[in-house]
């Protein structure tokens, strides 16, 4: 029998969680977006190889620039604004609409190398957390997802089936981006250790500031301005030396 200490109470379209349930929620924040997390997220640079190999990104200054532009004008913004959509659509139950924003995110990829990376990543992510962490409300949903499924769609359904609160799904999203990228950065080699954490610190507050703005935006509020990390995503397919697959 479940203690009080282990419920997640339901009232109102509202989620009342205890102690408990907050740090099992908390736990499953931090397996689902680890580096360990089967979705293959060290295979991917988000263009930032191409960017190191053209000078682009080439010391910690010009990293956190391209990195604070990638997540302010670029993807980042777009992933927490969908994933907080599909998170909504999936506390709602609401598999037509998660077949819609699904749709929307995969269009939005510039380059085959992108769609790639979130497809993939998409795809993996709803898998494993469909063996490991299985309910009924996340099961409905992926069957009306058989195909490519964008990575922050599957990241916010899976939040929302399991009734996890949505402001720090998004701001852990929005770390481990970046931390992913400072790890591609660390094996591109323009920075050290010591430099990409100087640069994550540094980037947190933005961070937060976009996941807070994510929660009140809608679809139309989608864009993005990246234009020479899409030009070079597209290069990148054809680098003479690479070890990322974008």
């Amino acid at each position: 029998m479940p203690t009080p200490t282990d419920t997640i109470t339901r009232m109102a379209g509202t989620i009342t969680t205890t102690p408990m349930a907050e740090n099992l929620d908390a736990l499953r924040l931090m397996a689902w977006l680890s580096p360990g997390y089967p979705v293959g997220a060290y295979a991917y640079s988000h263009g930032l190889e191409w960017a190191a190999e053209t000078g682009d990104v080439r010391d910690e200054a010009s990293l956190a620039a391209w990195l604070a532009d990638v997540c302010a004008h670029g993807a980042l913004r777009n992933d927490l604004i969908l994933a907080a959509q599909a998170h909504r659509a999936a506390s709602s139950r609401g598999a037509e609409t998660i077949i819609a924003i699904n749709d929307l995110a995969l269009a939005l990829a510039p380059s085959r190398e992108l769609h790639l990376e979130t497809s993939q990543q998409g795809r993996s992510f709803l898998d494993a957390t469909l063996c490991a962490w299985p309910c009924e409300a996340l099961t409905g949903l992926a069957e009306k997802l058989p195909g490519a499924v964008a990575y922050p769609v599957a990241v916010g359904a899976a939040a929302g089936a399991h009734g996890m609160a949505l402001p720090p799904l998004l701001a852990a999203y929005g770390l481990a981006f970046v931390q992913n990228l400072v790890s591609a950065a660390l094996r591109a080699a323009p920075v050290g250790q010591a430099a990409g954490t100087r640069v994550i610190a540094a980037l947190t507050p933005r961070i937060v500031r976009l996941a807070e703005a994510a929660l009140d935006a809608d679809l139309d509020s989608i864009g993005s301005a990246t234009f020479r990390l899409d030009l070079g995503s597209f290069r990148h397919e054809t680098q003479y030396s690479r070890i990322f697959r974008s």
